[in-house]
């Protein structure tokens, strides 16, 4: 199995579409560390589906990680990963549904979801900070110190998601990486920006 990715770019589908896929693909430029989630809950299947092909041509064609989230019979389809969002069931109950080689990973926001992760690879913990890409997320951010607890309780390693730039990612401890959007999808040079964020994690082990 490769490493697990430093660097997740979240998609975001309000962009427009090549403006989207340019991005991605210049912030897979900057690395094996860095994958991609399609996350588009607002799509009709099809569309979903759609989408979820065009991400995985542009994953597979340079050897980086696609997950989908929550859709387990398109991670399937089009031979990604898959991501439960923190209402999805837990982890080790889609497991044996994947083919081994593929990673499960998990929303975590509070301890509770924590315990609910069991069985997963990877968890994406947020919001660590504001989120750049959702300025109307009420939650209040858990902040370096309430991350830190959150990874403690998790089996797997933690991405952190929410507000992050290389600078918030050196003072998170415990983080595997980041989970990012705008900071790398609205960045005037997406391989820069995501090969910074990956410089400032710690290394893959």
């Amino acid at each position: 199995m490769p490493p697990l990715p430093r660097v997740l770019v979240i998609t975001d589908w309000r962009l427009p579409r090549e403006q989207l896929l340019t991005a991605l693909a210049r912030a897979l430029d900057a690395g094996p560390d860095v994958a991609v989630q399609h996350r588009h809950p607002e799509a009709p299947a099809p569309l979903f589906l759609e989408e979820a092909r065009l991400l995985a041509q542009l994953c597979h064609a340079r050897g980086r990680a696609l997950f989908v989230n929550g859709r387990l019979d398109v991670a399937l389809e089009v031979g990604a990963h898959l991501h439960l969002p923190a209402s999805g069931p837990a982890p080790h109950v889609v497991r044996p549904a994947l083919p081994p080689e593929r990673w499960v990973s998990a929303a975590v926001h509070d301890a509770a979801e924590a315990r609910h992760a069991h069985g997963a690879d990877l968890a994406l913990v947020s919001p660590v900070f504001s989120p750049g890409s959702k300025p109307n997320d009420t939650r209040p951010p858990l902040g370096p110190e309430g991350f830190a607890a959150l990874a403690r309780l998790l089996p797997c390693p933690a991405l952190a998601l929410g507000g992050m730039t290389p600078e918030r990612a050196r003072a998170v401890r415990g983080a595997a990486g980041v989970a990012v959007i705008s900071a790398v999808l609205a960045a005037a040079d997406p391989t820069l920006a995501a090969r910074a964020l990956g410089d400032a994690c710690p290394p893959s082990t």
